[in-house]
């Protein structure tokens, strides 16, 4: 019988069954393993793996035929020498983490326009103090970097509360969801960020995404604009953010993503005032309808290997994403 290896350390008992029950019917018997490094021993008895950090998996597996990526980021597989199968199927869940991340977009970005790091240092102190000027949602002028599930999720809820919100991707000739008001090019971005009251970048890590929020990019920003990255680190200048925030050229940040990761304890982030900083967590698989989106979006790419046909999800390695 073909045999899936899974990791199921992110899978309830309920999703096991119904990975198993979907596998059996499709004619695939099912083993769990709790991470990658232990497949890698009895990688040859499979043609499927569905799960992450796979590398070791990857390097060892020249009989694997479909690696199936329970997490939408793909960097560490974009490079040939990774695949000891060449030919292997590739697909992400790309399409997955929009609902958890962009609540979490919205919680730092409230947190910033209600000023809450300050009044959590207040009563940090025990000091009771009349609330400063806060901001609303409502009118907001918001640009999203990355038109993606993500980007695309925290559009809706944004315009949901009242803000006025503008995409920019590549292609402006594609659909985009109503949420945005209008689409534009990446080429644009320099005569959009004046008028920009909260930046959000939710773009992945590629050689055209890299350094996009640059130096004179951040110059650009009002001095009252908030700076939301929930993409990848390498997206902006860390170091003219710091500056920006020290000088008081922005009213704040919140990061979930760094250059490096784990940010090191002598980082200068860490003692930035106005920044929000969170362990790359948006995107865990720590919320419900993650996982069982996840798996769904495995279960229908499973049906369609079953019947050899074209598998949904599918990045390209040579785009990166």
């Amino acid at each position: 019988m073909k045999k899936i290896a899974v990791m199921d350390d992110f899978l309830t008992s309920a999703l096991k069954q119904c990975i198993g029950d979907a596998a059996a019917r499709l004619g695939f018997f099912v083993d769990y393993f709790s991470c990658a490094e232990e497949v890698v021993p009895v990688v040859d008895q499979y043609e499927i793996f569905f799960g992450h950090d796979a590398l070791p998996v990857l390097q060892a597996g020249q009989n694997l035929r479909w690696f199936a990526c329970s997490f939408a980021g793909i960097e560490p597989y974009l490079s040939d020498g990774v695949w000891a199968n060449p030919n292997c199927l590739f697909t992400n869940s790309a399409g997955a983490y929009g609902v958890t991340i962009s609540e979490h977009v919205l919680m730092v970005l409230l947190m910033l326009l209600r000023r809450m790091p300050e009044c959590q240092k207040w009563m940090a102190n025990r000091t009771w103090r009349s609330a400063e000027q806060i901001r609303s949602v409502y009118g907001l002028r918001v640009t999203i970097v990355g038109m993606g599930d993500v980007g695309t999720q925290t559009a809706r809820r944004l315009k949901a509360m009242g803000a006025a919100v503008r995409g920019v991707r590549r292609n402006v000739r594609r659909g985009a969801d109503p949420a945005f008001d209008a689409v534009y090019a990446v080429g644009e971005l320099d005569r959009l960020l004046p008028d920009t009251d909260a930046l959000i970048l939710c773009v992945p890590a590629t050689g055209e995404t890299a350094g996009l929020l640059s130096r004179p990019r951040i110059e650009l920003l009002p001095d009252d604009a908030y700076v939301v990255n929930v993409g990848r680190g390498s997206a902006l200048d860390q170091e003219a953010l710091i500056d920006a925030l020290r000088g008081h050229r922005l009213a704040g940040a919140a990061l979930d993503v760094m250059s490096p990761e784990p940010l090191p304890l002598d980082h200068p982030l860490w003692r930035t005032p106005n920044v929000l900083l969170t362990p790359h967590c948006s995107g865990d698989m720590t919320l419900g309808y993650t996982k069982e989106r996840v798996v769904d979006m495995f279960l229908e790419n499973l049906a369609r290997y079953a019947a050899g046909e074209p598998l949904l999800h599918a990045p390209s390695r040579r785009r990166g994403y």
